[in-house]
């Protein structure tokens, strides 16, 4: 017979305590409970290894007794705080009675993780899940008292925050946020939607979500339970956004991380699925893990689950063979504590599951797609293992502009077109010291993706010209004058180097 104790009611995120988690709310923030407060308070190094699941410096930084240390050490660190030194910082019954917290004798605990976490626009807002649930950790997942592993609710972590800083802000009607976890991406979906809609497949992701809204005072979601597309129907959406259980496991353990479907189906599958579920123009945004199975381009792969009438850009950020692969999710699993021969099984489970798909590695990325109707859709998938600069939303609704600009025009109309060089562009000149002309010119951008492109004189001199004045031709033909080069003969070949220019962002149509 099980020993295990019931689970913890958790708070209640209803319409009837809005004006108490409103004052729950109001009295966090006095407290300077909030994303930069915690920073101040922790410094840099604490609040780093806090961010993985590392507890021990910020423990040390908490021992002074303040409000703000109080509120760290029972929110973040789940660590039990006198009930007198609580009751001036919070509304404390209120707090109790609602379900934030349990009161043991003179010390109180909280029954969640509640996570200081900044908005899009300054905004103090809180992220709640399951205690022991912060992404990483020395240890892996923890557990949560009466609640089954499989159902636990993650907090926020690297890849929630990375979906966040991609995702296009356009205002939009409708927004769905696709297994939404704790709410993070309708959270942010909130500031630029009229209308949110999250679904998952677990119902206690779904409490979690309305917790977290209600606490960051941001409207109710409209919160449906289901796998995939099921629960919205038919129904369309501006944006789609999903951090889905991605992982590519021999089974599924954990209902936030296994997609429980073979191989990186899951993925494939909201891909292929989301043209059905977007308005004309509107976009899916999706973190995904894929195969590089043996014999085939993963490029090729990936790309082929782009529904017709879709642009998409995918992007490659990392990639690990299966061992590293499997190591990973293991320790986030705590398998790794389990026990050698328990390990080693589990471990092995993993590999024969990639021997059995032929699969060399495993590749982690992001992955937009457009719904345009075109029927010349541009599907480009690269590897980008390069920083880049966050938020790069705006900078991913512009690639997605410039493909649809280059789409209507050939080489007559580019030619026709002003462009202007794009902000923070550099030249670099490489070559031997002392040379009187450089091997090979290079622009490189600062902002978005800080790409670095090679160029010709032509192109170099080109770009530097674009100011919004002339016309490409016009351009074109002063650099042919200049360069004592055939005027045709230079419009005729340049067109695709401009085109280049243009789609990696160099340089933008006025």
């Amino acid at each position: 017979m099980s020993t295990q104790p019931p689970p913890q009611p958790l708070p209640a995120p209803d319409r009837t305590a809005a004006d108490r988690t409103a004052a729950l709310r109001d009295a966090l923030r006095a407290a300077a409970f909030t994303a930069d407060g915690c920073l101040d308070l922790l410094g840099a190094t604490a609040y780093a290894a806090l961010s993985r699941a590392e507890t021990v410096p910020a423990l040390r930084a908490t021992r002074g007794g303040s409000p703000l240390e109080s509120l760290v050490r029972l929110f973040l660190l789940q660590q039990p705080v006198p009930y007198a030194r609580l009751r001036e910082v919070l509304p404390l019954d209120a707090a109790i009675e609602d379900g934030w917290l349990v009161r043991d004798g003179d010390e109180v605990r909280a029954t969640v993780d509640v996570r200081p976490y900044g908005g899009d626009g300054g905004e103090d807002w809180y992220i709640v899940s399951d205690l022991g649930c912060a992404v990483g950790g020395a240890n892996g997942i923890r557990t949560t008292p009466g609640v089954d592993r499989a159902d636990l609710v993650l907090g926020v972590g690297g890849a929630s925050t990375t979906l966040a800083g991609i995702t296009v802000r356009t205002p939009v009607a409708r927004a769905l946020d696709l297994g939404t976890g704790s709410g993070i991406q309708a959270l942010h979906a909130s500031r630029h939607a009229t209308r949110v809609t999250a679904t998952d497949l677990n119902p206690r992701a779904l409490h979690f979500t309305r917790l977290t809204l209600a606490l960051s005072g941001a409207p109710e979601p409209d919160v449906r339970q289901g796998s995939l597309f099921e629960p919205v129907g038919g129904e369309r959406y501006d944006l789609i956004v999903s951090n889905p259980p991605f992982v590519i496991s021999p089974g599924s353990r954990f209902t936030y991380r296994d997609g429980g479907m073979a191989g990186d189906d899951l993925c494939r599958t909201v891909v292929r699925q989301a043209a059905d579920h977007l308005t004309e123009g509107g976009y899916l945004q999706l973190l995904a893990n894929w195969e590089h199975t043996e014999g085939e381009d993963w490029r090729d792969r990936v790309a082929a689950w782009v529904p017709d009438g879709c642009d998409a850009w995918i992007v490659q950020r990392e990639v690990q063979d299966v061992t590293q692969y499997a190591e990973l999710w293991l320790r986030d699993g705590g398998d790794h504590l389990a026990g050698p021969e328990a390990y080693a099984a589990r471990y092995g489970a993993w590999l024969d599951a990639f021997e059995q798909r032929k699969t060399k590695a495993v590749g982690f990325g992001w992955i937009t797609v457009r719904r345009t109707g075109s029927d010349r859709p541009v599907v480009t998938a690269e590897e980008w293992p390069h920083p880049v600069e966050q938020p790069l939303g705006p900078h991913i609704e512009a690639w997605f502009g410039r493909q649809d600009f280059l789409r209507t025009h050939d080489d007559a109309a580019l030619l026709d077109e002003r462009f202007r060089l794009a902000d923070e562009v550099v030249q670099e000149q490489v070559g031997l010291p002392g040379a009187e002309d450089p091997e090979h010119v290079v622009l490189r951008a600062n902002r978005g993706m800080r790409r670095a492109t090679r160029v010709d004189t032509v192109g170099a001199g080109f770009a530097g010209v674009c100011d919004g004045t002339l016309t490409a031709g016009r351009i074109l033909d002063a650099i042919a004058q200049l360069l004592g080069e055939d005027p045709v003969a230079l419009r005729d070949r340049t067109p695709e180097a401009i085109r280049l220019l243009v789609e990696q962002g160099f340089i933008e149509p006025v």
